[in-house]
Protein backbone atom coordinates (compact mmCIF):
# COMPACT_ATOMS: atom_id res chain seq x y z
CA UNK A 1 0.00 0.00 0.00
CA UNK A 2 1.63 3.09 -1.13
CA UNK A 3 1.65 5.41 2.15
CA UNK A 4 2.34 8.67 0.42
CA UNK A 5 -0.44 8.29 -1.69
CA UNK A 6 -3.18 7.32 1.68
CA UNK A 7 -1.66 10.24 4.18
CA UNK A 8 -2.63 12.59 0.80
CA UNK A 9 -6.43 10.82 0.17
CA UNK A 10 -6.61 11.01 3.96
CA UNK A 11 -5.75 14.59 4.87
CA UNK A 12 -7.55 15.97 1.83
CA UNK A 13 -11.27 13.59 2.90
CA UNK A 14 -10.28 15.12 5.93
CA UNK A 15 -10.16 18.67 5.47
CA UNK A 16 -13.33 18.23 2.98
CA UNK A 17 -15.39 17.34 5.66
CA UNK A 18 -14.89 20.79 7.39
CA UNK A 19 -17.34 23.94 7.00
CA UNK A 20 -15.77 27.49 7.33
CA UNK A 21 -18.25 27.91 10.15
CA UNK A 22 -17.00 24.60 11.86
CA UNK A 23 -13.64 26.55 12.54
CA UNK A 24 -14.72 29.96 12.54
CA UNK A 25 -14.08 31.47 9.26
CA UNK A 26 -16.60 33.49 7.46
CA UNK A 27 -18.51 31.62 4.41
CA UNK A 28 -18.41 32.65 0.97
CA UNK A 29 -21.06 30.45 0.12
CA UNK A 30 -22.06 29.80 -3.53
CA UNK A 31 -18.46 31.45 -4.48
CA UNK A 32 -16.27 29.01 -2.80
CA UNK A 33 -14.82 26.30 -5.59
CA UNK A 34 -13.96 23.70 -3.52
CA UNK A 35 -16.06 21.83 -0.42
CA UNK A 36 -14.63 22.28 2.97
CA UNK A 37 -11.79 24.37 3.56
CA UNK A 38 -9.43 25.17 1.19
CA UNK A 39 -5.58 24.49 2.00
CA UNK A 40 -4.68 27.91 2.83
CA UNK A 41 -7.24 27.82 5.33
CA UNK A 42 -5.90 24.77 6.78
CA UNK A 43 -2.75 26.17 7.17
CA UNK A 44 -3.00 29.11 8.69
CA UNK A 45 -5.47 27.12 11.10
CA UNK A 46 -2.55 25.15 11.71
CA UNK A 47 -0.04 27.55 11.74
CA UNK A 48 2.11 26.44 8.79
CA UNK A 49 2.94 27.79 5.50
CA UNK A 50 0.62 26.59 2.81
CA UNK A 51 3.87 25.52 0.84
CA UNK A 52 4.67 22.98 3.77
CA UNK A 53 1.33 21.84 4.02
CA UNK A 54 0.44 21.28 0.48
CA UNK A 55 3.46 18.96 0.22
CA UNK A 56 2.28 16.76 3.45
CA UNK A 57 -1.49 16.82 1.41
CA UNK A 58 1.19 15.48 -1.45
CA UNK A 59 1.66 12.76 0.83
CA UNK A 60 5.68 14.02 1.20
CA UNK A 61 6.11 13.34 5.34
CA UNK A 62 8.90 11.83 5.77
CA UNK A 63 10.85 15.18 7.75
CA UNK A 64 7.54 16.15 9.06
CA UNK A 65 7.33 17.00 13.54
CA UNK A 66 5.42 15.88 15.48
CA UNK A 67 4.34 18.72 16.44
CA UNK A 68 3.55 20.38 12.84
CA UNK A 69 1.56 16.95 12.92
CA UNK A 70 -0.49 17.88 16.07
CA UNK A 71 -1.19 21.25 14.89
CA UNK A 72 -2.46 19.66 11.59
CA UNK A 73 -4.35 17.02 13.87
CA UNK A 74 -6.16 19.98 15.81
CA UNK A 75 -6.66 21.80 13.00
CA UNK A 76 -8.72 19.10 11.58
CA UNK A 77 -10.36 18.33 14.35
CA UNK A 78 -9.16 14.87 14.19
CA UNK A 79 -10.37 11.74 16.80
CA UNK A 80 -7.78 10.31 18.72
CA UNK A 81 -8.14 7.01 16.55
CA UNK A 82 -8.02 9.39 13.22
CA UNK A 83 -4.37 11.11 14.97
CA UNK A 84 -3.09 7.48 15.50
CA UNK A 85 -3.45 6.80 11.65
CA UNK A 86 -2.34 10.45 10.92
CA UNK A 87 0.93 9.02 12.73
CA UNK A 88 1.06 5.81 11.50
CA UNK A 89 1.12 7.47 7.72
CA UNK A 90 2.91 9.91 8.29
CA UNK A 91 6.03 8.40 10.11
CA UNK A 92 5.24 4.80 9.51
CA UNK A 93 7.21 2.61 12.07
CA UNK A 94 6.54 -1.03 11.12
CA UNK A 95 10.16 -2.95 11.64
CA UNK A 96 11.37 -5.91 10.34
CA UNK A 97 9.98 -8.31 12.83
CA UNK A 98 6.25 -7.37 12.08
CA UNK A 99 7.12 -7.75 8.74
CA UNK A 100 8.23 -11.49 9.13
CA UNK A 101 5.52 -12.03 11.85
CA UNK A 102 2.64 -10.51 9.23
CA UNK A 103 3.42 -13.33 7.27
CA UNK A 104 2.83 -16.20 9.79
CA UNK A 105 -0.44 -17.75 10.43
CA UNK A 106 -2.01 -16.66 13.73
CA UNK A 107 -2.15 -19.77 16.30
CA UNK A 108 -4.99 -19.33 19.32
CA UNK A 109 -3.06 -20.78 22.63
CA UNK A 110 -5.14 -23.63 24.27
CA UNK A 111 -5.36 -21.48 27.48
CA UNK A 112 -7.18 -18.66 25.30
CA UNK A 113 -9.54 -21.87 23.53
CA UNK A 114 -10.06 -22.96 27.19
CA UNK A 115 -11.26 -19.48 28.09
CA UNK A 116 -13.78 -19.57 25.14
CA UNK A 117 -15.06 -22.78 26.07
CA UNK A 118 -15.64 -21.61 29.57
CA UNK A 119 -17.80 -18.98 28.64
CA UNK A 120 -21.23 -20.43 28.82
CA UNK A 121 -24.22 -17.98 27.99
CA UNK A 122 -21.99 -15.76 26.30
CA UNK A 123 -20.89 -15.21 22.43
CA UNK A 124 -17.72 -14.82 21.87
CA UNK A 125 -14.86 -14.74 19.40
CA UNK A 126 -11.25 -13.83 19.01
CA UNK A 127 -10.33 -11.72 15.54
CA UNK A 128 -6.55 -11.28 14.26
CA UNK A 129 -5.34 -9.38 11.77
CA UNK A 130 -7.36 -7.90 9.20
CA UNK A 131 -10.50 -9.00 11.38
CA UNK A 132 -9.88 -12.53 10.67
CA UNK A 133 -12.36 -14.83 12.42
CA UNK A 134 -10.25 -16.97 14.29
CA UNK A 135 -12.14 -19.06 16.66
CA UNK A 136 -15.56 -19.21 18.62
CA UNK A 137 -17.40 -20.72 20.80
CA UNK A 138 -21.00 -22.53 20.99
CA UNK A 139 -22.75 -19.21 21.68
CA UNK A 140 -20.94 -17.20 18.90
CA UNK A 141 -21.98 -19.87 16.97
CA UNK A 142 -25.67 -20.00 17.39
CA UNK A 143 -25.60 -15.82 17.30
CA UNK A 144 -23.67 -15.11 14.40
CA UNK A 145 -24.16 -18.10 12.23
CA UNK A 146 -21.74 -21.33 11.08
CA UNK A 147 -18.43 -19.84 10.57
CA UNK A 148 -17.37 -23.78 10.66
CA UNK A 149 -19.22 -23.39 6.94
CA UNK A 150 -17.15 -20.72 5.56
CA UNK A 151 -13.75 -22.11 4.00
CA UNK A 152 -10.76 -21.57 6.54
CA UNK A 153 -9.36 -18.69 4.53
CA UNK A 154 -12.27 -16.91 3.77
CA UNK A 155 -13.42 -16.70 7.63
CA UNK A 156 -12.84 -12.60 8.03
CA UNK A 157 -15.54 -9.86 9.31
CA UNK A 158 -15.14 -8.06 6.36
CA UNK A 159 -15.94 -10.82 3.92
CA UNK A 160 -19.06 -11.63 6.14
CA UNK A 161 -20.40 -7.95 6.22
CA UNK A 162 -20.26 -7.61 2.54
CA UNK A 163 -20.59 -10.62 0.56
CA UNK A 164 -22.75 -12.55 3.52
CA UNK A 165 -26.52 -12.19 3.07
CA UNK A 166 -27.43 -13.28 6.65
CA UNK A 167 -25.05 -10.32 8.11
CA UNK A 168 -27.68 -7.88 6.42
CA UNK A 169 -30.47 -9.66 7.80
CA UNK A 170 -29.24 -10.45 11.53
CA UNK A 171 -27.29 -6.54 11.94
CA UNK A 172 -30.26 -4.35 12.38
CA UNK A 173 -28.46 -1.31 12.26
CA UNK A 174 -26.17 -2.74 8.95
CA UNK A 175 -24.68 0.78 7.36
CA UNK A 176 -22.98 1.47 11.31
CA UNK A 177 -21.70 -1.77 11.43
CA UNK A 178 -20.12 -1.50 7.72
CA UNK A 179 -18.39 1.62 8.35
CA UNK A 180 -17.40 0.02 11.79
CA UNK A 181 -15.54 -2.79 9.98
CA UNK A 182 -14.07 -0.90 7.15
CA UNK A 183 -12.82 1.73 9.49
CA UNK A 184 -10.74 -1.11 11.40
CA UNK A 185 -9.42 -2.42 8.39
CA UNK A 186 -8.36 1.69 7.72
CA UNK A 187 -6.64 1.41 10.95
CA UNK A 188 -4.66 -1.53 10.42
CA UNK A 189 -3.57 -0.77 7.09
CA UNK A 190 -2.14 2.66 8.22
CA UNK A 191 0.27 -0.02 10.96
CA UNK A 192 0.97 -2.84 8.35
CA UNK A 193 0.87 -0.99 4.75
CA UNK A 194 3.17 -4.38 3.60
CA UNK A 195 0.23 -7.22 4.11
CA UNK A 196 0.11 -8.43 0.99
CA UNK A 197 -3.01 -10.30 2.19
CA UNK A 198 -4.55 -7.35 3.67
CA UNK A 199 -3.98 -5.57 -0.23
CA UNK A 200 -5.86 -8.71 -1.69
CA UNK A 201 -8.55 -8.49 0.63
CA UNK A 202 -9.16 -4.97 -0.09
CA UNK A 203 -9.11 -5.24 -3.30
CA UNK A 204 -11.25 -8.68 -3.64
CA UNK A 205 -14.10 -6.91 -1.84
CA UNK A 206 -13.76 -3.84 -3.72
CA UNK A 207 -14.32 -5.65 -6.97
CA UNK A 208 -17.09 -7.61 -5.59
CA UNK A 209 -18.72 -5.11 -3.49
CA UNK A 210 -19.40 -1.32 -4.43
CA UNK A 211 -20.99 -0.56 -0.91
CA UNK A 212 -17.13 -1.55 0.12
CA UNK A 213 -15.63 0.24 -2.65
CA UNK A 214 -17.34 3.67 -1.48
CA UNK A 215 -16.79 3.18 2.26
CA UNK A 216 -13.36 2.49 1.70
CA UNK A 217 -12.28 5.45 -0.49
CA UNK A 218 -14.44 7.85 2.50
CA UNK A 219 -11.02 7.19 4.37
CA UNK A 220 -13.27 7.21 7.71
CA UNK A 221 -11.53 5.96 10.78
CA UNK A 222 -12.86 5.08 13.93
CA UNK A 223 -11.91 2.56 16.59
CA UNK A 224 -14.91 1.61 18.54
CA UNK A 225 -13.68 -1.02 21.36
CA UNK A 226 -16.76 -1.24 23.03
CA UNK A 227 -20.72 -0.15 22.27
CA UNK A 228 -23.95 -2.18 21.60
CA UNK A 229 -25.54 -3.37 18.64
CA UNK A 230 -29.06 -4.89 17.71
CA UNK A 231 -29.31 -8.13 16.41
CA UNK A 232 -32.19 -9.47 14.72
CA UNK A 233 -31.55 -13.50 15.22
CA UNK A 234 -34.26 -15.41 12.63
CA UNK A 235 -35.11 -17.93 16.00
CA UNK A 236 -34.96 -15.34 18.73
CA UNK A 237 -36.03 -12.57 17.54
CA UNK A 238 -34.69 -8.74 17.81
CA UNK A 239 -32.08 -8.29 20.84
CA UNK A 240 -30.07 -5.47 22.49
CA UNK A 241 -26.51 -6.63 23.24
CA UNK A 242 -23.46 -4.72 24.20
CA UNK A 243 -19.97 -5.64 23.17
CA UNK A 244 -16.79 -5.50 24.36
CA UNK A 245 -13.44 -5.69 22.22
CA UNK A 246 -10.65 -7.12 24.48
CA UNK A 247 -6.79 -6.92 23.46
CA UNK A 248 -5.20 -10.64 24.10
CA UNK A 249 -2.05 -10.10 26.20
CA UNK A 250 0.89 -12.17 24.81
CA UNK A 251 3.23 -12.31 22.20
CA UNK A 252 0.75 -11.74 19.12
CA UNK A 253 -0.89 -8.12 19.35
CA UNK A 254 -3.49 -8.47 16.62
CA UNK A 255 -5.04 -10.73 18.43
CA UNK A 256 -8.41 -9.42 19.94
CA UNK A 257 -11.12 -11.72 21.91
CA UNK A 258 -14.85 -10.10 21.36
CA UNK A 259 -17.67 -10.83 24.09
CA UNK A 260 -21.55 -9.93 23.79
CA UNK A 261 -23.66 -9.69 26.79
CA UNK A 262 -27.37 -8.48 27.32
CA UNK A 263 -28.23 -6.21 30.75
CA UNK A 264 -30.41 -8.43 33.03
CA UNK A 265 -33.52 -8.54 33.13
CA UNK A 266 -34.44 -7.30 29.93
CA UNK A 267 -36.12 -9.19 27.01
CA UNK A 268 -32.64 -9.57 24.93
CA UNK A 269 -31.27 -11.48 28.55
CA UNK A 270 -34.29 -13.62 27.68
CA UNK A 271 -33.44 -14.01 24.08
CA UNK A 272 -30.19 -14.95 25.09
CA UNK A 273 -30.70 -17.69 27.50
CA UNK A 274 -33.15 -18.93 24.70
CA UNK A 275 -30.20 -19.02 21.88
CA UNK A 276 -28.47 -21.01 24.51
CA UNK A 277 -30.56 -23.67 24.33
CA UNK A 278 -30.23 -24.12 20.84
CA UNK A 279 -27.49 -26.45 19.69
CA UNK A 280 -26.35 -27.53 23.43
CA UNK A 281 -24.61 -31.24 21.66
CA UNK A 282 -22.78 -28.70 18.87
CA UNK A 283 -18.60 -28.74 19.90
CA UNK A 284 -17.93 -25.65 22.57
CA UNK A 285 -15.61 -24.44 20.40
CA UNK A 286 -13.75 -24.65 17.27
CA UNK A 287 -10.38 -23.25 16.10
CA UNK A 288 -9.03 -22.32 13.04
Amino acid sequence: MDLSAELGEFLRSRRARLKPQDVGLPDFGRHRRVPGLRREELAQLAGVSVAYYTRLEQGNGRNVSMEVLDAVARALRLSDAERAHLTHLAKPTVKKRQRAAIARPQRIRPGLAQLLESLEGVPAFVLGRRGDILAWNRMARALFGDFAAWEPGERNMARMMFLDPNARDLYVDWECKAVEVVSALRLYAGCYPDDKELLALVGELSVRSEEFRSLWAAHTVIDKGHGSKRLRHPLVGEMTLSYESLKVAGDDPDLVLVTYHAEPGTPSADALRLLAQWGVDEPASVRK
